[in-house]
């Protein structure tokens, strides 16, 4: 599995209706918190390994109404 974390700059007043949409249709999103600063949400999502991030943001996150803007993350390492 690799692991990503995408911040998402939703249209105004749209923040919970996406948040809402990735929880429930996009099956990689592991879990949703809304954030302070530059970008509304940041979601981390599990890929399966292969999986190119790039089209899974631009056709899975990017097209979702009300998304205005991302930035993404890739995640090398976790540690406990």
């Amino acid at each position: 599995m690799q692991t990503i974390f995408v911040q998402i700059k939703c249209q105004l007043g749209r923040a919970y209706a996406v948040a809402d949409e990735l929880v429930q249709n996009v099956e990689q999103v592991s879990e949703v918190h809304s954030t302070s600063g530059q970008y509304d949400l940041m979601i981390k999502c599990y890929l399966e390994e292969g999986t190119d991030i790039g089209h899974f943001v631009t056709e899975h996150i990017q097209t979702l109404p009300g998304i205005q803007d991302t930035f993404t993350l890739i995640a090398f390492k976790a540690f406990a």
